[in-house]
């Protein structure tokens, strides 16, 4: 593991590189953190399946987003614009020492920021979702779930909604849970959705249920059948685990790591 300090327009961001053992890569992959606090409770199984990756033959590059982790800036000016100029130019740097299969990785509503990402980039890109968000708004809305459990202890929680929704209209910064949001990023969330992007290429969509034998919920479905349309090769499995991304402990996932190592075993 290297770390790693990109210099952009927006300032200093911090990444970890992983290199490919044995040095010659069979992919490269830029992990896509998920928003607020769900980045720092898939820190560890992302750093776990980062190393796995890189013991299989794979470069791995991670970064953090501007106002994220170790990179400068504070997270209410951060917005998606510049969020994608970070992808773009960790995307930049790892092309400078790997010229293996492209795959970009993202993680809840990072797979929203990746397909952003891969309209931008002058080749095609594999995805890698992990329990990806397919609706932007429903992911906000349950991000603002945060602040109605802080505030209201069965109180109004119209209000909260109608005060949040005005203070976006107004271009001012919401407070939830200890993330100050800017306008402009709320509405970029509210705005996005998981569509299949222009490039035909391969998606690996893993999701993680309690239940053994879960099948993947309808929107999931649905949503997959829009990136098969497209002429996406999908393989779509559903792993037994816990949803690491939402417990109050940090949580590992043995199956989805080992789900992962499978899927693109098998897309070589």
């Amino acid at each position: 593991m290297q770390p790693v300090f990109l210099s952009g327009d927006a300032g200093q961001r911090f990444c970890l590189f992983y290199p490919a053992s044995g040095g010659v890569a069979h992919g490269a992959l830029i992990h896509i953190h998920p928003f607020a606090e769900e980045m720092n409770k898939s820190r560890r199984i992302v750093a776990i399946q980062s190393r796995a990756l890189a013991l299989a033959g794979y470069d791995v590059l991670q970064i953090d987003l501007a106002g994220c982790g170790d990179s400068e800036g504070d997270f209410v000016d951060a917005n998606w614009q510049v969020w994608l100029a970070d992808v773009l130019l960790a995307y930049r740097w790892l092309r400078g020492r790997s010229s293996a299969p492209l795959t970009l990785w993202g993680v809840r509503l990072g797979c929203l920021l990746a397909v952003d990402v891969a309209e931008h980039l002058p080749e095609p890109a594999n995805f890698l979702f992990w329990q990806p968000v397919i609706l932007g708004r429903l992911h906000w809305q349950q991000f603002l779930r945060l602040k109605w459990a802080g505030e209201l202890l069965g109180g109004e929680v119209k209000g909260v909604v109608k005060e949040t929704e005005d203070r976006v209209a107004a271009g001012l910064p919401v407070e939830v849970a200890g993330y100050t949001v800017s306008a402009r990023l709320a509405r970029s969330i509210l705005q996005s959705e998981l569509r299949p992007a222009f490039r035909t290429a391969r998606l690996t969509w893993l999701e993680v249920s309690r239940c053994e034998r879960a099948d993947l919920p309808a929107p999931s479905r649905q949503a997959i059948d829009c990136w098969l349309a497209a002429g996406f090769a999908v393989d779509a499995v559903v792993v037994h685990g816990v949803p690491f991304w939402q417990t109050t402990e940090i949580e590992e996932v043995p199956t989805l790591v080992e789900a992962t190592l499978a899927s693109l075993k098998r897309n070589l």
